[in-house]
């Protein structure tokens, strides 16, 4: 139960060889078979609470383009063409039947309030690094500097 095999299992990214194996120790071991139905159910309960509810007014929209499908493969089928004869507007129209187009409502991202302050929070230390390492890169040209003076002024008793 330590090797991660009921993990990924679940999460269903195992090979077949861990799902044969899954399978075997369910039929033989009855507390793998419990520990296994309670990772599922604590899985779907952590999926559901992370869940976002989808934009509104998806599902009429997903709603109107099956309706239109639909209706178009009753139209086509109403007219029968000749077999021989293949189009390539129907060619096109298959590539569409692929995909429903679902566009959301707002362009913005969610992101939880909490966030928010850990964003405000970078934001400011950034700008205090950056006036930081400004500063200090201004002490130190001017501390380069007054070595250069030094040593043009030994140079110059010294001769």
């Amino acid at each position: 139960m330590e090797s991660g095999l009921m993990e990924t299992y679940v999460m269903g990214i195992a090979t077949e060889e861990e799902i044969q194996q899954v399978l075997s120790l369910t039929k033989t071991h009855p507390e793998f078979k419990n520990a296994l139905d309670q990772l599922e159910f604590d899985m779907e309960t952590l999926a559901q609470s992370m869940s976002i509810d989808p934009p509104a007014g998806t599902l009429e929209k997903i709603e109107q383009e099956i309706n239109q499908i639909q209706r178009r493969n009753q139209a086509l089928q109403a007219e029968p063409e000749p077999a021989f004869r293949y189009d390539n507007r129907e060619q096109e129209y298959a590539k569409q039947e692929r995909y429903i187009e679902v566009e959301s409502e707002s362009n913005q991202m969610r992101v939880n309030k909490a966030w928010k302050w850990a964003f405000i929070a970078v934001f400011v230390l950034g700008k205090i690094f950056l006036a930081t390492a400004i500063y200090f890169y201004l002490e130190n040209r001017q501390a380069q500097e007054q070595i250069n003076e030094l040593k043009i002024e030994l140079k110059q008793k010294l001769r």
